[in-house]
């Protein structure tokens, strides 16, 4: 995604243009690998001395509440972030613990049976196994 389209999804999402903003999501938007925030902060560091990890905790927590970009809570340890908010499932490999999205139809035909007053506002799915690398070393 160039700094364009960056700014047009942050706009859609009523979020000002600053600086350290557009940074943070541009590179949210041009990376699979659903960084963490200490992930972030060291990769945009070099180019944005005055960033801070308050600054890139604060830019995304507010991303996720205007619904700009989504957290993923797959890693027990670490929260990691998604750019990408069109539906999809995670994968992630209990090895190398690299994430990858997975392609996911349709979130309308998950149901909650014998639950109908139950209203859905976030799904997350997914799947923990190996990836064909490291099922491949095994």
């Amino acid at each position: 995604m160039n700094v364009q389209e960056v700014h047009n999804h942050l706009k859609a999402h009523n979020i000002k243009l600053l600086p350290h903003k557009v940074a943070i999501m541009h590179y949210l938007q041009n990376s699979y690998a659903h960084p963490t925030i200490d992930q972030i902060y060291n990769d945009l560091l070099p180019s944005m001395p005055t960033l801070s990890k308050t600054t890139v905790y604060n830019t995304l927590k507010l991303f996720c509440e205007k619904n700009a970009a989504i957290s993923l809570h797959i890693d027990e340890k670490n929260v990691r972030y998604d750019g990408h908010t069109s539906f999809h499932a995670h994968f992630k490999c209990k090895k190398c613990g690299k994430i990858y999205d997975v392609p996911f139809e349709n979130a309308d035909t998950v149901q909650f049976k014998g639950s109908e007053d139950l209203h859905s506002e976030e799904t997350q799915i997914y799947f923990l196994g190996k990836c064909k690398i490291c099922n491949l070393a095994s």
